[in-house]
């Protein structure tokens, strides 16, 4: 099952992110090494969010991630979600 995590993001996001990237970077490494993380990058020009998604068997997986991450405890980001991503088109596609 696919679970996209959402973060809305402080203004000046991309300086204020600099002392916190590389711990950041290592989490989503980590996890990505795991198989949980399939694809994660900023939104918009400049960036002011974030979009992870994850492919895990509930949403707790994304939610931990998000509770643990240098970004989330250093409040760059100024809230999070997970939902469901239930994809017709493509790997991983639910029967039509």
């Amino acid at each position: 099952m696919y679970f996209l995590l959402f973060y809305d993001t402080v203004e000046n996001f991309v300086e204020r992110r600099a002392p916190h990237r590389a711990a950041h970077l290592a989490h989503v490494d980590a996890a990505f090494d795991r198989g949980e993380i399939k694809l994660a990058g900023a939104l918009g020009t400049p960036p002011k969010g974030a979009a992870l998604l994850f492919e895990c068997a509930d949403p707790s997986v994304a939610e931990n991630f998000a509770k643990a991450d240098p970004y989330v405890a250093a409040g760059l980001v100024l809230d999070w979600r997970v939902e469901p991503w239930h994809v017709v088109v493509g790997e991983g596609a639910i029967p039509r």
